[in-house]
């Protein structure tokens, strides 16, 4: 199927006439442009296998080694787009692919939980787009072999595609008439029109250095540096070595203080760079049945959240964006993963009035943002600050046993154990003021954290399973942790350290009945 085809998908049915006429529908192939695509891809992909194959090329005096590496991986590529078909039944969807070892995907149109749409700079110039079915399940993620991916369908395809993937029924028309069918067949209406409700901002860059994005992405180029040795050639070719030692002779605070400047400076250049890349142009469109967040300014990114499976929000707080008043927002959605690859962003780093605003207006109720979070009392408190000052406590007992025995400690000694004993009170101090949680009509608020925070909004209705539970450290407080199970989202979200005596009270709150036989067992 081509860009130039009448797109005709039948209409989602679980009927006996539909099972019968999954095998009338043709297989498709994807755009030719592929052709284009997957070979370029493939070379950019296995780009070090073949650098290593022209210098071993180079090495052995036969040039043609790299010849050879280039024809392999294009014909690699060509064959994929003769290899790859599929095929949108009432039924299933299916896909064919393998150039090897063929495999054959089908999944359930009821299956169906999110449609994502890609495209990377080379897609985009020549009007495809990747499109990916999700179905909620960990294989989707955790094995390529069940990943549904359209790579390389024509741009003019891909809205019509996903809105009848991810229609449960006939969009209504303006008249309030049913859409016509003909031959079995639902024409695709145009999507309805949406209401923006974020927008980014070049002004939102400023929170992109405060992440780990930017220290992570420095650590990742000067590993890839020195495993293939280049670090070495660098060192030896300049007078970094000699500047190295000029530095050790001027003093080991002065030269730890110059890295740390020098590392904070490249990683937040780079982590402002990647949230450029990255979320340019996001827009957050609400049309009343799906949402739809777009972004990106190099490779784009489109992801489809169907309202239908939405469960709740959840407030991203980490310390160092919490300090500059910024936050970050992603949607709790049924079928959809947050601890796997699937996307549930709705916001990056930005302001975090603008993430709370956002968050209303996903989950239409604002009493989740001006809730007032229950303390968890004395004793969660405690237990904080005992975890937080043992490692500080520690160093003290070590460096006076070591004065004691040996000789007298060096003061670093002293120093780090300063630095760990304030430096905890504060983590504690931080965690227990972040601890709570709140019982709305329908609604269960609870937040846990410092370094990373969360503020997790669930709606009481995704709740299929409650669990409490208790360490052994907790059960001498007297403290228990609930988690509420859910498909959404992680799966799970817990109430940490709450009393145990309100525990299946609160489970009994959010889930009237639940906690009864628990709260009145003796």
């Amino acid at each position: 199927m081509t860009g130039e085809d009448e797109l005709h998908l039948p209409a989602e049915s679980e009927s006996a006439q539909a099972h019968a006429a999954e095998s009338d529908q043709p297989w498709l192939r994807l755009d030719r442009r592929m052709l284009l695509v997957h070979p370029l891809s493939e070379l950019l992909r296995l780009l070090p296998v073949l650098v290593l194959s022209v210098v071993v090329g180079s090495q052995s005096g036969n040039h043609l080694w790299g010849l050879v590496a280039v024809v392999v991986l294009v014909g690699i590529g060509i064959a994929r787009y003769f290899t790859t078909t599929y095929r949108i039944g009432p039924v299933h969807v299916q896909l064919r692919r393998g150039v090897f070892s063929k495999r054959e995907l089908s999944i359930p149109r009821n299956r169906i939980r999110s449609v994502d749409v890609r495209a990377t700079v080379l897609h985009r110039l020549l009007g495809l787009s990747v499109l990916t079915i999700g179905t909620g399940r960990r294989a989707d993620d955790t094995d390529d072999n069940a990943t549904f991916e359209l790579n390389a369908l024509a741009n003019d395809l891909v809205a019509p595609l996903r809105s009848a993937l991810l229609a449960r029924e006939p969009a209504p028309r303006a008249d309030g008439d049913a859409p016509p069918a003909a031959d079995g067949e639902a024409p695709v209406a145009a999507p309805p029109q949406g209401v923006e409700i974020g927008h980014w901002r070049p002004s939102w860059v400023r929170f992109a250095p405060f992440s780990v994005a930017g220290i992570v992405t420095v650590a990742a180029i000067v590993g890839l540096v020195f495993q293939y040795g280049v670090g070495e050639q660098l060192v030896r070719l300049s007078d970094l070595g000699d500047r190295a030692a000029t530095l050790a002779r001027a003093g080991i605070a002065i030269s730890v203080v110059l890295a740390v400047v020098a590392l904070l400076v490249v990683s937040s250049v780079l982590a402002c760079v990647l949230y450029l890349v990255r979320f340019g142009n996001l827009r957050v469109v609400d049309d009343g049945r799906t949402i739809e967040v777009s972004h990106g300014l190099l490779e784009t990114r489109q992801t489809t959240l169907d309202r239908r499976r939405l469960r709740g929000a959840t407030l991203q707080l980490p310390l160092l964006l919490r300090a500059v008043g910024g936050a970050a927002l992603s949607a709790i959605m049924t079928g959809v993963s947050a601890e796997k690859r699937q996307s549930s962003m709705l916001l990056p780093q930005s302001p975090r009035r603008e993430a709370q605003r956002v968050m209303v207006d996903v989950i239409g109720d604002d009493r989740q943002v001006a809730a007032v979070l229950t303390p968890h009392g004395p004793r969660a408190a405690r237990r904080r600050f005992t975890r937080a000052l043992a490692p500080g406590l520690l160093v003290l007992v070590g460096g006076a046993g070591w004065g004691l025995f040996v000789s007298a400690p060096p003061w670093w000694v002293w120093t780090v154990a300063a630095v760990l004993v304030v430096g905890g009170a504060l983590l504690a101090w931080d965690r227990y003021r972040g601890l709570g949680h709140a019982v709305l009509p329908g609604w269960l608020v609870t937040q846990h954290g410092s370094l990373d925070r969360r503020r997790h909004s669930l709606e009481a209705a995704g709740i299929i399973g409650w669990t409490v539970r208790q360490t052994f450290f907790q059960r001498r407080l007297g403290l228990a942790t609930i988690v509420a199970a859910t498909p959404a989202g992680t799966g799970h979200y817990e109430v940490i350290d709450i009393p145990v005596a309100d525990a299946w009270a609160l489970v009994d709150a959010v889930t009237p009945g639940a906690g009864d036989v628990w709260a009145t067992r003796p």
